[in-house]
Order: C-alpha cells, then structure tokens, then sequence
C-alpha cells in the first residue's frame, strides 16, 4: 500500500509497481528453502486517517510506502509511520519521499540542512521505518529502487537506504562525529552536574536548582563557575548548554522544559 497527497504520485507508482510485476525470492526455512513472491501495489491513499480507517477492514499489507511531506507539512510522515508501527507492527515501512537527498552545495544553510536531515531520519527509524527511498531518481522517480528496498528487507535485513539519501545520513554522521570528538575537552560530569545542566537548559534560575538539587543557592553557582572554566566559556548558562550539548554531555532530548507562566 501506498500513503501520499500526491494524486498523479500516488496513480504512477500503482501503475508502474503493478505493471512491473516484479517477483523476488525470500528465504522460508533455516535449510535455504526460499518462494518467489510478487510485488502488488493493492491500494493507495490520500492521507493517513483515510489509510488507518481502512486498515481496520483490510487486510494489512507486507510493506507500505509513506511520503514524509503532507498539505506543507515537512514531517507529517512522522505521525503516519508512528501509529502504523504501533497498530501493524508487521508492517514494513519504507519512506518514499525527496526530502532526505544530499543538498547541493550551494543550497543556502546546507550544514544546517544536513543537521535537519539527519534528526528526522533517525526519528523516523526509532518510530519505525525499515528504508528511505528518493523520489528524486534520473527522470523522476525510479521503481526499481522500491524493488530493491522491498528485496533487501526480504532477506532479513533490517534498514535500507538508496544512494541520494545513504550520502546525507554519512555527512550527517560525520558532522555528529566531528563535533562531539574533535572539539572534545575530555570532559567528565558528575550526576549532579549533569542534573544542573540539565536544569539550566530547562530555565531554571540557580535559586531554583538550588532548591531542585538540596544544595546551597552559593554552592550552585560556585559548580556553575567551574563548569565554565572546565568547558573553557564565559561564566553564561546558555554558552554551558550549548557547549555540554555539542561535547555530547547532555542531550536536548533529555531536557524537561519549564512552562512559561
């Protein structure tokens, strides 16, 4: 099955994958016994409650291709792949969407692109996609990748990912690398530092992490300075997160943000 808002997207791939009729082998038994099995396109969808609600009469398919752009929306992919995994976790999911290419280098804010790139990919595996497929192959869109994406999942393997969007993950990963290694002060934290970080990322005040952590309001800002001293910054709590964060200390994903008000 198929999920995109693209009508004339959604009707090419249907006729293009069943026209194809591809067959390809899959291992059924530990002796090396395989089946040939062939590839369908059985139904396609306009937007992800409109699949989701037919799920829950259909069958659901072997794999399902899911565009991550919808109605302007850069990662609404993200929602569809997340209750898909958690309703039908048989079903493998492949990401078919441009989205993910390498940018050119001229595109303005490419690092930060990359950066981009790389989060939501590796947001949408841990939701659940199996492979990322560009719809940005010579001439437009290529089946044969979908073919390939559906074979490599069939012999067991875990993730795939076509050429156009292997090459950002590996930018992505060695920028990741880059600066959390070679920027890296050899730095250590206890759990109490780690924890005032932590709360300094979140907005607290060292009244407040005073309070937080039981220690006194002058002890907190004496860690506080030598924190600094120890990441080599100016005594600022925002230059302390943002350098923990880029060595890898803590992670934004970790911080418990205050409400305003």
């Amino acid at each position: 099955m198929m999920v995109d808002d693209e009508p004339l997207i959604r009707k090419a791939v249907k006729f293009e994958m069943n026209e194809r009729g591809a067959e390809i082998e899959r291992h059924v038994s530990d002796d090396g016994a395989t089946e040939m099995r062939r590839v369908e396109m059985v139904d396609t969808f306009a937007s992800g409650p409109s699949l989701l609600a037919s799920l829950e009469t259909l069958e659901a398919p072997d794999y399902l291709l899911v565009d991550m752009e919808f109605q302007g929306e850069p990662t609404g992919g993200l929602m569809i792949t997340r209750r898909v995994h958690e309703r039908y976790p048989s079903v493998k999911i492949i990401i078919f969407s441009g989205r993910f290419d390498n940018p050119l280098p001229s595109e303005e804010r490419r690092p930060q692109r990359i950066n981009e790139i790389g989060r939501v990919v590796m947001e949408a595996l841990r939701l659940g996609a199996s492979a990322f497929v560009s719809k940005n192959a010579a001439g437009g869109f290529s089946i044969e990748n979908i073919i390939r994406a559906i074979a490599c999942l069939e012999r067991g393997e875990h993730f795939f990912f076509n050429y156009p969007v292997m090459l950002t993950m590996k930018e992505a990963a060695e920028r990741y690398f880059s600066l959390t290694g070679a920027n890296s002060l050899g730095v250590e934290l206890s759990e109490t530092e780690r924890s005032l970080l932590l709360l300094e990322a979140a907005g607290c005040t060292a009244s407040e992490i005073s309070n937080r952590l039981g220690e006194g309001e002058k002890a907190i800002q004496e860690r506080q300075k030598d924190l600094s001293r120890r990441l080599d910054i100016v005594n600022k709590s925002a230059s302390r997160v943002a350098k923990a964060i880029s060595l890898g200390l803590i992670s934004p994903a970790d911080v418990d943000f205050l409400p305003r008000g």
